[in-house]
């Protein structure tokens, strides 16, 4: 997997303060996309052991709140295999930090998936906290919206949806 960029002082991609991984690679290409140089899965540098340390070091700082991983497309399968190590670390040491993820997928079709890329995002979903889940739709674009650019994404509260067995919605 590579990656397009890392803010380590992030506020404009979920609450607090944040470290925000812009990963590569997104088979979305929605019009009008902030980040369209992302699509391409070989853009950007190589996300090795040495960048998830750089992270979880980033992460370890009282004023940081959590991490956000966006792109590109954090949950295109290949990208959510490379991404879950760096999650199992960031459980183990930092368990009070909280995870938010962009995705162009819906909530339904990631449920959807069968096999490991099934496990893979139950096991993402143990750990997150909202996704933001939807594609960027540029006549829906409304830029008063709270961490989302159009009015078709949702801020889904994870483990409220997986108690429920409900979508429920992030309260903003």
């Amino acid at each position: 997997m590579h990656y397009g960029e890392i803010k380590y002082f992030d506020i404009a991609n979920g609450p607090g303060i944040r470290v925000s991984l812009f990963v590569s690679g997104c088979p979305h290409a929605c019009k009008g996309c902030f980040n369209e140089a992302s699509w391409n899965p070989s853009f950007g540098e190589a996300f090795t052991e040495e960048v998830e340390e750089r992270i979880l070091q980033a992460l370890d700082k009282k004023e940081i709140q959590g991490l956000t991983l966006l792109g590109g497309e954090p949950l295109v399968p290949e990208n959510l295999h490379a991404l879950l190590p760096l999650l199992r670390k960031m459980k183990e040491r930092l368990p009070e930090k909280d995870l938010w993820c962009f995705s162009g997928y819906r909530y339904e079709e990631l449920m959807q998936r069968e096999g490991k890329e099934k496990e893979e995002i139950l096991e993402l979903f143990s750990q997150l906290s909202v996704l933001v889940d939807g594609r960027f739709h540029l006549e829906e674009k409304d830029l008063r919206l709270l961490f989302r650019g159009s009015r078709n994404q949702r801020l889904i509260s994870i483990p409220e949806t997986l108690k429920s067995g409900k979508i429920c919605l992030y309260a903003e």
